[in-house]
């Protein structure tokens, strides 16, 4: 990234000399003129504190004192991070270069202004922010986050897509010919994209069937529903980790690879990554956390009176009994301990106090569109398939 783009840049009036010659506009960035200051720049190394970077630059120790107490409503500089970019500008006087202003990029969206002459204080700014919305279709050939990839987008589309359908759509289970047809949004800082890009729409075909989801806010957030104004939020995920593969189901006469004698398994095996996050498929509470010969490192959740779930071979629990946990939350990490051949989760699900077949059961959505929205989300429903059938 150059000198912190062109970051807080505003439009100033033309400035006409004399002789009536336009002199040149001022150089805005973080709020500040440029041209008034000797710009110096870097990143931040591993290790280094503002008092590294600031006593090079010759602020005395009782300066950084002052300063660092000023700016803690503000900002803690105990947060200041290697590989961030900042700047100090610096004004002569007396042939002496003094720093009057400290900039640190905290984040993509976001840096701090540390003014270090006279009155000593900081504030935090943005920068501008451009939102561009795109529009991709395409058919899987092998998996979403691999074709979406191929096709250009970030690979945190098919995060962001995976959260939107992870109630609805198994993405273990992807066929060869799915299709999709999505349309979403990206915000632009300086150029470059920021954040998770944003699911607007999508059109997304698995096993022959159109599963639409529209985004829409009816007051408590952004949410996904379907064209009837169902929501896609159900009570449970279909899976308890992402874009993983199902090894082995649910089935009363299964080989066991390492009893080798014929014994039921009643649940669901997610191949995965060693170390890939396990989350909750459900809210819940923690009822067991802990470590058996055959379970390996396992975490079990009573979610209702009615439902429970249970994650087996994890390389490391997250949680502790007693300890409740969203829809979402990470419990756990995949690995391979107890009696298991290789990295996965193994993932029973209790209905009634009897373990079932999870992939079998069907579960209610949350909350629908309400009465008072419905005409609201109709029109927005109309104006969105038009984007995404338009060619």
């Amino acid at each position: 990234m150059g000198c912190g783009g062109d970051a807080g840049t505003s439009i100033q009036n033309e400035v006409t000399d004399h002789e009536g010659i336009a002199a040149p506009e001022p150089l805005i960035r973080f709020g500040l003129n440029w041209d008034e200051y000797s710009a110096d720049s870097g990143t931040v190394a591993s290790g280094q504190s503002l008092s590294h970077l600031l006593g090079g630059a010759g602020v005395s120790s009782n300066t950084l004192f002052e300063l660092v107490a000023a700016a803690e409503p503000v900002y803690d500089v105990r947060r200041i991070r290697a590989d961030r970019p900042y700047w100090i500008l610096s004004t002569e006087a007396d042939s002496i270069q003094q720093p009057e202003w400290f900039i640190y990029q905290s984040s993509g969206r976001e840096y701090i202004r540390f003014h270090l002459m006279d009155s000593l204080f900081a504030e935090a700014d943005r920068f501008p922010v451009d939102t561009v919305t795109h529009r991709l279709t395409g058919t899987i050939t092998q998996s979403l986050s691999a074709d979406l990839e191929r096709l250009g987008a970030p690979f945190t589309l098919a995060l962001s897509m995976a959260n939107v359908y992870a109630w609805t759509v198994d993405f273990s289970r992807l066929q060869e010919g799915d299709t999709f047809d999505v349309l979403y949004e990206r915000e632009l800082v300086n150029g470059d994209p920021v954040g998770m890009p944003r699911v607007i729409a999508c059109h997304f075909t698995h096993n022959g069937r159109v599963i639409p989801a529209y985004r829409y806010d009816q007051g408590n957030g952004h949410d996904y529903f379907d064209d009837t104004g169902a929501s896609l939020r159900k009570a449970f995920l279909k899976a308890p980790v992402e874009f993983s593969r199902i090894s082995s189901r649910y089935n009363l006469k299964r080989f066991h690879p390492v009893l080798n004698r014929v014994k039921a398994h009643l649940g669901t095996d997610y191949a995965a990554p060693h170390g890939t996050p396990i989350l909750a498929v459900g809210d819940g509470v923690v009822t067991k956390s802990g470590y058996t010969s055959g379970n390996g490192n396992y975490v079990k959740l009573r979610h209702n009176s009615t439902y429970e779930t249970q994650y087996l071979h994890m390389s490391k629990r997250a949680v502790r009994v007693g300890e409740s946990v969203r829809q979402g939350q990470v419990i756990g990490y995949v690995g391979a301990t107890g009696l298991a051949t290789g990295p996965h989760v193994c993932f029973r699900f209790w209905k009634n106090g009897k373990q079932v077949d999870h992939l079998r059961e069907e579960f209610p959505p949350s909350e629908p569109i309400e009465a008072a929205h419905a005409a609201d989300f109709e029109a927005t429903v109309k104006t969105l398939k038009a984007e995404l059938e338009g060619s």
